[in-house]
């Protein structure tokens, strides 16, 4: 791996928000192209914390530092990158759901879907069936993901999911699901196309989702 690429590598494991941008700028520099910084630095960096994690080894305060991290780098990356660079693992709606104001957990997926290659558009906390229709009508996602933390809450995902059906909109997205008390079951219960315990496999779900 080149020493440059290796040092963004470095810098998104370990979460170091500093070394990330100078190492990228560094890169830049050197005249290495923006897309190979992304896949190869950033996105390689992300999916070593997405195996950290799974493995124990890192908890959900190291993926947000190296979310974040990797976030920061994106921001001098993206202007610089072509449209067919950024997003190109597909574009993701997501949000928690109707009376729910919990956004920690959606917070990290996002982050770790971006880190991931994603496009996300984030619609925030609270959000209700009708958003969540004119936000896919408008954005048009490959993929919907609903987050609910309260189990009086849960029940606002399959509402979303209906209305997307009867918009005439549910055969043009996936829709995922997740959060504390959602299981498996409830995913399949309530017509999901995919569940994610945690952030790390909702990246890998995301993914299988789409291909």
């Amino acid at each position: 791996m080149d020493s440059n690429l290796k040092a963004i590598y470095e810098s998104i494991v370990e979460g170091d928000n500093a070394g990330v941008q100078a190492n990228v700028k560094v890169a830049l520099e050197a005249g290495l192209p923006a897309g190979t910084i992304l896949n190869d630095g950033l996105i390689a960096g992300m999916s070593e914390v997405g195996r950290l994690f799974e493995e124990g080894e890192y908890f959900v305060p190291e993926m947000l530092i190296s979310a974040r991290a990797m976030k920061s780098a994106m921001a001098i990356l993206k202007p610089l990158l072509s449209a067919g660079e950024v997003g190109a693992a597909g574009k993701v709606l997501i949000g928690t759901v109707k009376g729910d104001l919990h956004d920690i957990g959606k917070n990290l997926v996002g982050l770790m879907l971006e880190g991931a290659g994603f496009q996300v558009i984030d619609l925030g906390s609270d959000v209700s069936a009708e958003k969540f229709i004119e936000a896919t009508k408008e954005h048009a996602p490959d993929i919907v993901a609903m987050s609910a933390l309260l189990t009086t809450t849960m029940v606002n995902m399959r509402s979303a999911i209906t209305a997307l059906q009867e918009a005439g909109l549910r055969g043009k997205v996936k829709i995922m699901i997740g959060g504390a008390p959602v299981t498996e079951a409830f995913a399949q219960q309530i017509g999901a196309d995919g569940y994610a315990a945690d952030a790390s496999r909702a990246v890998a779900t995301a993914k299988a989702l789409l291909n």
